[in-house]
Order: C-alpha cells, then sequence, then structure tokens
C-alpha cells in the first residue's frame, strides 16, 4: 500500500471515531446537499448542532435567549483575531453571559454553557474531512475540521512522511496562510495539530513555529 497523505487522514478518521467522533465527509453536509448542516461556505458553526446542544446543556435558560448566544457567537465584533479568539477561549472555559426576564419579571444573570466538561457524553462530536470554506475570495479546505456542539474547535493539516517535500512544518506553514485567509474559522479554534503519520505538533493559535 502506498503512503500516502490519504492514508493518514483515514487513520485520524478512524481514531477519531474509535474516541466517539461521529465521522463524516465535509461534502456531504456542504451547502446545497441533502445532508447539508450550514446555508453557504462561510458559514463556520454547524447551527443546528450548536442549538441542539445549547438546549441540551441550559435548560433552564429561555430558547430565545440561547438563540441570541448563537447569534452573538457568529458575529463577533472584536478587531484582531487573536483578540476574537481569546474571547472565545473565555466563554467556552467559563460560559457564555447572557440576562434574561424570569417568570415573576427580574431580569437575571447567567452563564450559558457551549459545553459540558464534566459529562463530555452530553456533548456532540462529530470530525469531518475536507471541510471547504470560503471566506474573502479564498476557497480553503483543512484535512480535519473536529466540532465539539457544532464549533469547530480543533483543525488538523496532514502531509505525506514519504514526500520529503510535505513535511509537517509545510503544514505549520499551510496553517500560517489559512489564519490569514480564513480569520472566522480560526476565531473558535482550540488546538492546532500538524502531522505527517509518523511525526505530529500540537499547539495554538499564536504558538510558534
Amino acid at each position: 500500500m502506498t503512503f500516502a497523505e490519504s492514508v493518514v487522514e483515514d487513520a485520524c478518521l478512524s481514531w477519531a471515531e474509535e474516541i466517539g467522533f461521529q465521522v463524516v465527509a465535509g461534502p456531504s453536509i456542504a451547502p446545497g446537499e441533502p445532508a447539508a448542516e450550514r446555508s453557504s461556505y462561510e458559514q463556520v458553526i454547524l447551527e443546528s448542532r450548536l442549538r441542539a446542544a445549547l438546549k441540551r446543556l441550559n435548560s433552564s435558560i429561555p430558547f430565545d435567549c440561547l438563540d441570541d448566544v448563537v447569534r452573538r457567537l457568529e458575529r463577533q465584533e472584536v478587531p484582531s483575531l487573536v483578540q476574537s479568539n481569546r474571547l472565545f477561549h473565555r466563554w467556552l472555559v467559563d460560559g457564555f453571559p447572557v440576562e434574561y426576564q424570569g417568570t415573576d419579571g427580574s431580569i437575571k444573570g447567567d452563564l450559558v454553557r457551549l459545553v459540558d466538561f464534566d459529562h463530555p457524553e452530553a456533548d456532540d462530536w462529530l470530525a469531518v474531512n475536507q471541510f471547504t470554506v470560503i471566506e474573502n475570495k479564498h476557497n480553503r479546505r483543512p484535512d480535519v475540521v473536529l466540532f465539539i456542539n457544532g464549533l469547530p474547535l480543533v483543525l488538523l493539516e496532514l502531509k505525506n512522511a514519504t514526500d520529503e517535500n510535505a513535511t509537517i512544518w509545510n503544514a505549520w506553514q499551510q496553517f500560517q496562510t489559512y489564519k490569514a485567509e480564513l480569520p472566522t474559522l480560526f476565531s473558535y479554534n482550540a488546538l492546532l495539530v500538524i502531522s505527517d503519520g509518523v511525526e505530529a505538533r500540537i499547539g495554538t493559535l499564536t504558538h510558534p513555529a
């Protein structure tokens, strides 16, 4: 068997499936497909999965309030990618702050959980390969995206170990291009992974080479 990039990708998806991820092919959930999970290639959050998770994890908070959280997550108004990513990380770890009117008419404050860290089985785990994203006329397709509750938290870029011109550092450089061209996707990123099936590195948005 030829040791190609697709072999590394298939192995990655198999491992993801073994630890509980649902695995789907990006083209099958692309806009316009029968099983589409987003309305356009610019959309990077899988909105229906996010809405379902928020309602499941925050049953005491009104649905219209949770819908507003989804809208605010999709439309961050932060001047830089790093600031946007840090703000999202705070929401991910601490919860998204909200206010809503209680049944007694008073204004209540609360935190909406985006993920359930205590009971991960309550979360929605999805691995998608060849997930096309278009932003500012740039058309890119990361090898594998790992979604938790519809949020693209992990990106993996994979290379062929037998190709001396396609090293993991080429994958790292590819991420730098992606960050410049697809900032919306990286606003929600928690981890970046590069691998050729032999070597692998893991880091964060601002991690140096």
